[in-house]
């Protein structure tokens, strides 16, 4: 059942129960008021035949001529019976009712009143002492009036019931259809989607409501999708990129020096050469490698300094190419060797922050770079700062991702993986890494311990 048609019908359910109840309340409510108020005639009807019978030698002549004229006017006498002590009538018409019983004439002289619905009729009755006697008053009146309006009620209400469950129901889809629309917008636009550009994504509706929220959810899942299939895009590029130029040098060298005769020296150098470039592939499998298990591998941990660390990526760095030479700077200004103390994984610390130093050396040349070590708020904030070409502002969002290497630098030698594993790594340590740049003027990563 589709979700507008079960709204439909749950309203219109919710409706017929809360209109069934209520008027089963207000029908109840008619009929027991309804009761009452004729027993409370019948009662004043009941006194007023008391008075008019057994009243007469004791009030004067011109009051008992007025409640002659009311009981004239008012009651019935062939709905009126009097009895005495011996349950004989003894006054009014009221002969032969088979529904006044013994009974009921004792039960009206234990309680001094009595009131039933007997027969189609109602009935009250009153106990009254009178220098008379002892008399039980009893009047009835047809129930036949009364039993049509409640009848007409019940009918008003099951006409009402029928006609709102009618029109409820008829709202209710038109409204549901109102209501999922959007929904159906948003249907619509799903399946008009160029699933080889993902990135279109679905217009929001502004309206700030749940059907809203859906479409900004939907459209952040199909944007980190995107990112995803070009990660997954740049990945084979990289790959086929990267392990072409070494693979290419490989079987390159191979073919020439198979051409003729070499020297020693010559195959020494070929060697080299080809171990260079498998040393190349390896590295990049490694990183790789590295990367795709990151999030799960349960790395060791240890207790080592941060400086120690930041020294031994100094003199990796300065042993590696002649370029690197005088070129870092190093500023400690923390005073409290505690906070130099790190615990985590030393391997994968150093890896990221190797990477980070070796950006900012790469993308400088030939300026310094500056490492600054200071204490912030009681912890360790390292800043690694360079004057190089920067990164363009369109750039910064991505900077980190997988494979992505900035529009300006495609002439730099690089592989896009350093930076976006850094970020894995200080995100499992739990270091806190921001970048700020301004092309044409350096780059500053900011580290907080």
């Amino acid at each position: 059942m589709k979700l507008r048609n079960r709204l439909t019908y749950l309203s219109s359910l919710t409706f017929g129960i809360v209109f069934i109840c209520t008027s089963l309340l207000v029908y109840i409510v008619f009929y027991n008021s309804s009761e009452k108020m004729y027993f409370d005639n019948l009662k004043s009807t009941s006194l007023l035949t008391a008075f008019y019978y057994l009243e007469k030698d004791e009030l004067p002549q011109s009051q008992h001529s007025s409640i002659r004229k009311d009981f004239q006017n008012t009651v019935n006498s062939s709905m009126v019976a009097i009895y005495n002590s011996r349950n004989e009538i003894e006054y009014g018409a009221l002969y032969n009712d088979s529904n006044i019983t013994v009974e009921d004439l004792n039960k009206v002289r234990k309680l001094q009143k009595a009131q039933f619905k007997r027969g189609g009729n109602f009935y009250y009755g009153i106990y009254y002492p009178d220098n008379q006697g002892d008399f039980v008053v009893f009047v009835k009146s047809s129930s036949e009036a009364f039993q049509k309006q409640a009848n007409n009620l019940l009918l008003i209400i099951l006409t009402v019931l029928c006609l709102g469950l009618t029109l409820i129901y008829l709202l209710s889809k038109r409204l549901s259809k109102l209501a999922y629309k959007p929904i159906q917008q948003v249907v619509h636009q799903i399946n008009q989607i160029d699933y080889s550009n993902l990135k279109q994504g679905i217009a929001t509706t502004n309206t700030h409501d749940e059907v809203d929220e859906l479409i900004q959810t939907y459209n952040q899942l199909i944007s980190r999708l995107s990112e995803n299939f070009l990660i997954q895009k740049n990945f084979i590029n990289y790959v086929s990129h990267e392990f072409k130029t070494p693979l290419t040098a490989i079987s390159g060298n191979l073919e020439v020096f198979a051409q003729k005769e070499r020297t020693a020296e010559e195959y020494q150098k070929v060697a080299k050469d080809a171990l260079e470039n498998v040393y190349k592939i390896e590295s990049i499998l490694s990183n790789l490698l590295l990367m795709s298990g990151l999030s799960q591998v349960n790395t060791s941990k240890s207790t080592f300094r941060i400086d120690e660390v930041l020294w031994n990526i100094l003199d990796i760095l300065n042993n590696q190419s002649i370029t690197n030479q005088g070129r870092l700077n190093v500023d400690l200004q923390v005073d409290n060797a505690v906070l130099l103390e790190f615990q985590g994984n030393e391997t994968l610390l150093q890896l990221a922050l190797f990477n980070l130093v070796e950006n900012a050396l790469k993308y400088s040349l030939p300026n310094v770079v500056v490492i600054t070590l200071q204490e912030l708020n009681g912890k360790l904030q390292i800043q690694i700062r360079d004057e190089g070409t920067g990164i363009l502002e369109s750039d910064l969002e991505f900077i980190g991702q997988t494979f992505f290497r900035g529009k300006n630098v495609k002439d730099i030698k690089g592989n896009g993986i350093g930076l976006s594993l850094a970020k894995l790594i200080f995100e499992q340590h739990h270091i806190s890494f921001h970048i700020q740049s301004t092309y044409g003027v350096g780059t500053t990563i900011t580290l907080l311990f």
